[in-house]
């Protein structure tokens, strides 16, 4: 069963892109917690996963070969629908997953329990979450380590976010005296609210000087 799009994917898609996180190389904060959240609840595979528009991107991994899945295919994307922890104990027997080519071909998957990386504004950018080849349940005090660990996830992408948004300021140096545009790497000028734009999550406002400028 392909899951249906959140409601609010467009917003969700561009929250996504705006952490620069997608395509990353491993990182031992991350990888921590999925070898955490592996041992606490006594699975072979445990992943953070980031639900890109297409595909399904494994930001961590332990027990799993590919980088990615489709995201047609892709459990966390029915996850990150749910207001809590997404649980389905044996694939075999659900009929969203039980014809999936990840239960019926290689890793096999029978068990799946996915926290959501949901943000403050209610966003859901993928999952920590835990998997087994046999059929399975967790405990209430392994639901609750996993949900905790979900919480430190968040942190951690947050606290990169605001790395990568200093670094981003930092490259505002360059810029015309006159103009205010931007230099980037290739030498070329853009103009700086095109730069910001892109590169930052910011909203059109008015400060109160210009405000009260404008209202005269």
């Amino acid at each position: 069963m392909i899951p249906p799009l959140p409601a609010n994917e467009t917003e969700r898609l561009r929250a996504l892109q705006l952490y620069r996180i997608l395509d990353s190389g491993s990182e031992d904060a991350f990888d921590d917690f999925t070898r955490l959240a592996a041992a606490i609840c006594d699975t072979p595979i445990s992943l953070i996963t980031l639900i890109d528009e297409k595909r399904q991107w494994f930001k961590s991994r332990i027990g799993m070969a590919s980088p990615e899945t489709p995201r047609d295919v892709a459990f966390c994307a029915h996850a990150i629908l749910q207001e809590d922890l997404f649980v389905v104990e044996d694939a075999t027997l659900d009929a969203r997953f039980r014809d999936n080519p990840l239960v019926t071909s290689d890793p096999s998957i029978r068990f799946y329990a996915g926290a959501q990386l949901r943000l403050s504004s209610g966003l859901s950018l993928g999952t920590l979450c835990v998997l087994d080849q046999q059929p399975r349940t967790l405990s209430p005090r392994q639901l609750e380590a996993l949900s905790i660990l979900r919480r430190a996830v968040i942190t951690q992408l947050e606290l990169r976010r605001a790395i990568a948004d200093f670094q981003v300021v930092e490259r505002l140096l360059p810029m015309c005296a006159w103009c205010r545009s931007i230099r980037q790497v290739d030498d070329s000028w853009r103009p700086l609210h095109e730069y910001v734009m892109e590169h930052a999550n910011v909203t059109h406002s008015m400060c109160p000087d210009c405000f009260g400028k404008a209202s005269l």
